[in-house]
């Protein structure tokens, strides 16, 4: 798979096991990007990047690599829409796809939280549902299938 590459927005990524046994069958590179050191495994596939404990570091980064053939792996819905102006595709942890027709309303929907969660009303307003075994199970459809439409692009 020539030219495609993951990258892993990884502090708090709960599938990089996932990515690591998909990138291992498929021959694809995967470059773990982190503020703090994580333990990855010892292979050629395998890249580590561990950036300033700075402010939005790590989606700096990623969103300066991302491209075509790139995929990116994030929760973070800021990240998201940088990576895919880049032209990059994107997966959250739960195996759901930022697309570009669905980012502008995962962006509004994060706005409204955040107000909603600053004010009063926020007491009550938790944060997403715990992870579960369907969540890995349909991340890892989702990588199959991103690196499926990532080999069919031309380089």
């Amino acid at each position: 798979m020539s030219g495609i590459r993951i990258l892993v927005d990884a502090d708090a990524c709960p599938v990089k096991e996932e990515i690591y046994k998909v990138a291992f069958r498929r021959e694809v590179p995967v470059t773990i990007v982190s503020n703090a050191h994580l333990r990855v495994p010892a292979h050629p596939l395998i890249e580590r990047v561990v950036v300033d404990a700075g402010f939005d570091a790590a989606d700096d980064w990623i969103a300066e690599r991302a491209a075509p053939r790139t995929i990116v792996v994030t929760a973070d819905i800021l990240l998201a829409d940088r990576c895919l102006k880049a032209g990059a595709m994107v997966i959250a942890p739960n195996g759901k796809p930022f697309t570009t027709s669905s980012i502008g309303a995962a962006v509004a929907t994060r706005a409204i939280m955040a107000d909603l969660r600053a004010g009063a009303v926020g007491d009550g307003i938790g944060g997403p549902p715990p992870f579960s075994k369907a969540d890995r199970s349909r991340f890892l459809s989702a990588l199959d299938e991103a690196l499926v439409k990532a080999a069919r692009l031309t380089p």
